[in-house]
């Protein structure tokens, strides 16, 4: 397919003013200036002149797929709370893709997410990197498993405290979280000189952690929270990325000695717990000014997945420059996960996900009039 006339935000570079995207397959075969078509090819193309088109938007910690909409609990697959210590779960096993929470995510843009176990256990899982539309999840990987999600502070502490079990204090979170890893150390050990032993999945699990081909994603909002994460991760040399930091930009020059990078959100929600207490949607704008490498997420269901762009806009306003904005729910975010190869920029090669705006998309008002993904047009207004 041709897609003509467009003003085309690469994210990649500057600007197209009057620019074309040619598409084969699932992926961006052609992107420049429509002068430089023949008059041939641009006969059969879908002209979008008056319209902006801008990468597929990526939030990179969600729980889409494994909370059914309006569902309840026969739904609910985002935390297994009979075992603290679970990274042998994958999100792929519980995502169910026909949620209609999906197809809000295509209609607003949103064309790719990681969908990550919850918070309740300080090991809880593996995340995916997937596509917003499809009908099975094995067509929709991106990448997966796409790191280990972790938890520290508020929510594991209160979810074994209630049922008075280990661990219900930040003490005995790290440590639980250390053991498990040190296990994880020696049964990589014994595996490598070949030594008879008794297999283990959630050992197995963390070995991609423990030998850098993952990271680790871990849920901290308060500062000492933050800290103890980059505490773990430099005992045990994995790479990390903080999800939610909603009290780092109190220490942001602190975080910035541990070269911590930020997954900011929600942005758009109530203090809920003693942790969010200074929840602020200028979060976004105080870390990146400190130099801190930040992406925009919703936590879905936390806020709705369709309002990304709203969340993105909300940080814009307060602060954030717009094309940072911008960049926290594109490029940046696809960096931040690690898929930057596949999406989050409009490139020859990358895979064809984009939307088309009549609008400044981070503005309350606008609706995608087309969303593209993997090359075909699964939305149009």
């Amino acid at each position: 397919m041709l897609f003509i006339n467009a003003v085309i935000h690469t994210m990649a570079g500057s600007v197209i003013e009057n620019g074309f995207i040619e598409t084969e397959g699932s992926a961006i075969k052609r992107v420049g200036s429509v002068s430089e078509l023949s008059e041939s090819e641009k006969s059969d193309a879908i002209d979008l002149r008056g319209y902006s088109v801008y990468p597929g938007f990526i939030d990179t910690h969600t729980h889409l797929g494994l909370v059914g909409d309006a569902l309840g609990f026969e739904s609910d697959d985002i935390n297994e709370m009979t075992n603290p210590l679970t990274p042998h779960l994958r999100a792929i096993d519980a995502i169910n893709p026909l949620d209609l929470s999906f197809k809000e995510a295509a209609q607003a843009g949103v064309t790719a997410v990681v969908a990550c176990p919850g918070s309740s256990n300080p090991i809880g899982g593996q995340t995916a990197a997937i596509k917003t539309h499809g009908v099975c999840v094995d067509d929709m990987i991106i990448k997966a498993p796409l790191s280990i999600k972790m938890a520290l502070g508020e929510n594991p502490k209160t979810v074994y405290h209630e049922r008075k079990e280990s661990p219900s204090s930040r003490m005995a979170t790290a440590a639980a979280i250390r053991g498990i890893l040190n296990e994880a150390k020696e049964y990589l050990a014994k595996k490598e000189k070949d030594e008879d032993q008794d297999y283990n999945q959630a050992l197995e699990a963390l070995i991609p952690l423990l030998k850098g081909e993952i990271p680790a994603y871990i849920h901290a909002h308060r500062e000492d929270d933050i800290l103890t994460a980059a505490r773990i991760a430099r005992e045990f040399g994995f790479d990390y990325i903080i999800v939610h930091g909603t009290r780092g930009h109190l220490v942001a020059e602190r975080l910035i000695k541990e070269n911590i990078k930020i997954m900011s959100g929600p942005l758009l929600c109530d203090r809920s717990k003693p942790e969010l207490k200074d929840l602020t949607p200028a979060a976004p704008a105080i870390l990146k000014k400190a130099g801190i490498e930040i992406s925009i997420v919703t936590d879905h269901p936390v806020i709705p997945i369709q309002y990304l762009p709203l969340c993105a806009g909300l940080a814009a306003r307060e602060g954030l420059a717009h094309e940072d904005a911008l960049r926290a729910i594109t490029i940046d975010a696809a960096k931040m996960a690690g898929i930057e190869n596949r999406v989050g920029s409009i490139e020859v090669g990358k895979d064809a996900d984009f939307s088309v705006f009549s609008e400044d998309p981070l503005t309350i008002s606008a609706k995608p009039k087309m969303v593209v993904i993997n090359g075909e047009i699964v939305h149009k207004a």
